[in-house]
């Protein structure tokens, strides 16, 4: 079964391939390393630009630079702190239709996902907007005769965020927008295949009036990350990406005695009772399997049929709705005749994700849609159309490991209890979702499920940006999850102060435990 293909539109051409620089200092700097990244078109495969790759003394120049801003950043009121953001916030909304394009163009997705990825940043900003009552601290009066006590939060320093491909907008914005907010400096290291968001975020912070230096970009590969890590000005660092790498990130950085979030993958399940509204929960698969072509961290893999009768009515919806997905290039997409899935975003990945589906048709799931075959677009680009495995078994590979591509698999069980249990036995627990009408067993399944975001009829259960975004088990390394109250956690340490003054006290010494009673 194969999908509807649209054609792809036009590429760049070698006349005008662009060379990226980094961001230091409140300006563009050209790479000197003489090592660079190829930035490819997904939707045509070609080369579209070089991304420099920096050197330890780049990565050096930049946590100089956030360095030197830091003490004059953060002696700023937060109401000013917040009003640079509420000036980025106007610029990137209004310049919505040209981040959603370069993000298509370099990453692949939809123009309509890129437009929604940009717009869950843009709540992040909003959120941080509001650290004036954020970082206002508690205070008790006469904790004893004549002494108060009060807390406050204050900014670490120097602060980095190392992103993924798939959220080249979004994920950035998870994190500075509150690092900086709560009065820290930042330098992004964005991923390679997709870096030019990360210039572009530069430039409109700049223009919103973001004073140089308070935020940075350098562009690298595992030798940015290392430098970054290691680097003695770094006090903390955020990343998001896959679990060994995640693990990697944060057993060295801890090390290195920095604060680190990690937040690494994903096999999220989606449960499907024989009391679901059955069309209500095929459009939800559909959307949260395939949507971005699978590239999120919280897309639904795995969905989990209880009863033979559930699964068998489920495969069949999923088949006719899969049928009528169209594939093609992102750019093309538009009201009334949407692209439902672009391309993958570099070859290197598109050969991951296609071994995987080889490897689960000869691990003995059936494979009942497949998305190798069919009306793909024509040339060079990196598409995928919709995979879809029945049968699939816990022990398979395919179950067991992050695909991040648009491949569902649909295992079978015969109760609750059995497809709680291989929820909870996973080792990640990023996201999980149950669709049913009954309220018991939501309730219970909200209550003993093994995961950091759960949804309840609903299939992405990422939570507002008033609210924290974090897995659980191998899911997230580290003690805070992102943005919401945990982000601005993230970027600062508690002082607490306890206060009297001499006057009228002449007690003399005293080497007792101090109890202010």
């Amino acid at each position: 079964m194969s999908a509807v293909a649209t054609p792809v539109s036009a590429t760049p051409s070698e006349a005008t391939l662009r060379e990226l620089s980094h961001w230091i200092g409140g300006k563009p700097v050209a790479g000197v390393s003489g090592r660079f990244g190829d930035v490819f078109h997904p939707a045509s495969g070609a080369v579209q630009a070089r991304v420099p790759l920096a050197t330890d003394a780049e990565v050096d120049a930049a946590v100089a630079a956030a360095t030197a801003a830091f003490p004059a950043w953060s002696s700023q009121p937060p109401l000013r702190r917040a009003r640079v953001l509420f000036r980025f916030r106007e610029i990137f909304e209004q310049r919505l239709e040209e981040i959603a394009a370069l993000i298509n163009r370099e990453h692949g997705k939809v123009l309509s996902d890129a437009r929604g990825e940009a717009t869950r940043g843009l709540e992040v900003v909003e959120f941080a907007t509001g650290i004036p009552q954020l970082l206002k601290g508690e205070y008790t009066e006469q904790v004893g005769a004549g002494i108060d006590s009060w807390s406050m939060r204050q900014p670490l320093g120097v602060v980095a965020g190392i992103t993924p491909f798939n959220f080249p907008a979004m994920v950035p914005m998870w994190m500075f927008p509150v690092a900086i907010a709560c009065g820290n400096t930042f330098v992004l290291k964005p991923s390679e295949r997709d870096p030019s968001m990360a210039n572009l975020l530069a430039e409109m912070l700049k223009e919103a009036g973001l004073p140089d230096g308070v935020f940075n970009v350098v562009h690298g590969d595992k030798s940015a990350v290392d430098a970054l890590l290691q680097h003695k000005g770094v006090q903390a660092v955020s990343f998001v990406g896959s679990t060994p790498i995640a693990e990697y990130v944060y057993r060295e950085g801890t090390k290195a005695g920095k604060r680190v979030q990690a937040l690494g993958g994903a096999k999220n399940h989606m449960i499907v009772m024989p009391d679901a509204d059955l069309d209500q929960a095929a459009d939800a698969l559909v959307g949260a399997a395939y949507g971005s072509a699978g590239e999120r961290c919280m897309a639904i893999s795995v969905a989990v049929a209880v009863g033979a009768a559930t699964a068998d009515n489920l495969i069949g919806k999923l088949e006719s709705r899969i049928a009528s997905l169209k594939i093609g290039d992102g750019a093309l997409d538009a009201p009334g005749s949407p692209v439902d899935l672009g391309p993958l975003v570099t070859k290197t990945h598109l050969d991951k994700v296609s071994s995987y589906v080889a490897l689960g048709a000869t691990e003995g799931a059936e494979l009942v849609v497949d998305g190798r075959a069919g009306a793909l677009p024509a040339g060079e680009g990196f598409f995928l159309g919709a995979c879809l495995f029945d049968h699939v078994k816990p022990e398979m590979k395919i179950y067991r490991e992050e695909i991040f591509g648009p491949v569902l698999g649909i295992v079978r069980v015969n109760n609750f209890e059995t497809a709680l249990q291989m929820v909870n036995e996973h080792e990640f627990g990023n996201g999980a979702s149950l669709f049913t009408r009954d309220g018991d067993t939501a309730r219970d399944f909200t209550h003993r499920v093994q995961a950091g975001m759960v949804g309840i009829n609903v299939p992405i259960p990422v939570p507002m940006a008033f609210h924290s975004f974090g897995g659980w088990k191998r899911s997230l390394f580290g003690d805070h999850a992102v943005h919401g109250p945990e982000g601005v956690r993230f970027y600062t340490r508690i002082k607490t102060v306890t206060s009297r003054w001499p006057t009228g006290i002449r007690v003399g010494v005293d080497t007792t435990m101090p109890t202010l009673g």
